[in-house]
């Protein structure tokens, strides 16, 4: 008994250890004071939120005086936000892993190229691995001219996050070219052109369109069903009040700014714009591995892709019209509805993490070569997944309450 006393320090110490796979980009950067302004920016732009949810990163952190030649560029917010992006990795390059680069180089997607925001590969991230150990960053877009090089690794998580500092910010064209304001964004244009335009011509001559337009700045999400989902829904459509279609357009909308990490994370009912009193007009986020499925009381929808995703706004393209309880039945589902348009599959391949999905980024482009995560740092191979992890050192721990309580 005594024996087994003595084994929950070290058990409760391992499960910590496990659990403590979360990381914070914010914190690491805190250790290293010459990074100050660095950190600063990636928590004004939301970029560290980002950081923090996904499960596999490499950040490329720039010093105080690389980001004071970065800003006397004097870049408005949403631009510095698409430059910094290029420096976010959706990948884990640990030190070892850059020096053993196959064929020398390889280019990985930046959360840049995953926001959508890029213009065709251009939010890729070229690495040449150079001979005498020195290793290369530079923009797909810039004539794959090297003008930033690895200096020194500031904190490694295997197969998590490693913060790398590089010696210059990375130059692109498309990622510092001026960023419209949020409210100067045109939700029916960008519907229009992404496959949603009977959702926008509905949302065009309603009295629902001034709420969409007056919540981008604070922060809104749209869900845009497909035009094979709104014609297949119109029947149902015209059977409303002018005052319900207010109300069902209004409920394809939330006035939160929700990235698809935060909805992964979210799991749970979420308010609309529709959202008043009473008339709660609410639905149920919910993830199943890289899927996201939007669940009213009548049926469920899945996001498809992703129109637009520039904090404060983001929109969605959803397979089907959302029907809220308050405005339908379940058994006003019927065999008229849309068909369902399923998510082309993700082109990239790995561990989950590496990319979020199909929706989060295009699916068109180069990716990294799947042999580099086997040349990944040797220490990793001892590290275990955090989840499983979590749950062996929990049925350790279950095993001797058990035979704590029988003795």
């Amino acid at each position: 008994m005594k024996n087994l006393l003595l084994l929950f320090p070290f058990l409760f110490l391992l499960l910590s250890s496990a659990v403590n796979g979360a990381h914070n980009i914010t914190h690491i950067l805190e250790k290293h004071p010459g990074f100050s302004t660095f950190n600063h920016y990636l928590t004004v732009t939301h970029l560290a939120d980002e950081i923090n949810r996904r499960q596999t990163i490499t950040v490329l952190a720039i010093d105080n005086g690389a980001m004071n030649s970065l800003l006397d560029k004097h870049l408005s917010l949403p631009t510095l936000k698409n430059v910094l992006s290029l420096h976010v990795l959706v990948d884990y390059f640990g030190t070892k892993k850059l020096h053993q680069i196959n064929n020398s180089t390889t280019l990985v997607s930046s959360m840049f190229q995953a926001t959508g925001a890029a213009a065709g590969t251009s939010g890729y991230v070229n690495i040449t691995n150079l001979k005498g150990g020195k290793v290369g960053f530079a923009a797909e877009d810039n004539d794959g001219s090297l003008h930033s090089f690895f200096v020194k690794s500031l904190q490694e998580f295997p197969y998590y996050i490693s913060v790398l500092q590089i010696s210059n910010p990375i130059s692109s064209a498309d990622a510092e070219a001026p960023t419209a304001a949020p409210s100067a964004i045109d939700l029916i244009s960008i519907m229009s052109k992404q496959g949603c335009k009977s959702f926008a011509d509905l949302l065009r001559g309603s009295k629902a369109l001034p709420a969409f337009k007056e919540s981008i700045d604070g922060g809104l999400t749209v869900f845009c069903p497909t035009d094979s989902a709104v014609d297949g829904f119109a029947p149902k459509y015209k059977n409303l009040t002018e005052s319900q279609k207010v109300s069902l357009l209004l409920f394809h909308g939330v006035p939160l700014y929700e990235s698809l990490q935060m909805l992964k994370s979210s799991n749970g009912l979420m308010n609309t714009l529709a959202t008043e009193g009473a008339n709660k007009y609410d639905f149920t986020v919910q993830t199943d591995g890289e899927d996201v499925s939007l669940k009213t009381k009548v049926n469920t929808v899945s996001i498809i892709g992703t129109l637009i995703d520039q904090d404060p706004f983001v929109a969605y393209k959803i397979n089907k019209v959302l029907m809220p309880r308050e405005l339908f039945k379940a058994s006003d589902v019927d065999d008229d509805e849309a068909p369902a348009e399923s998510p082309k599959p993700s082109k990239k391949k790995g561990k989950k993490g590496v990319q979020d999905s199909a929706a989060d980024a295009p699916a068109d482009g180069p990716s990294s070569d799947s042999e580099d995560q086997k040349a990944a740092d040797e220490d990793s191979n001892n590290v275990s997944g955090l989840h499983d992890g979590v749950r062996l050192v929990s049925a350790a721990l279950f095993s001797v309450l058990i035979g704590f309580l029988v003795l």
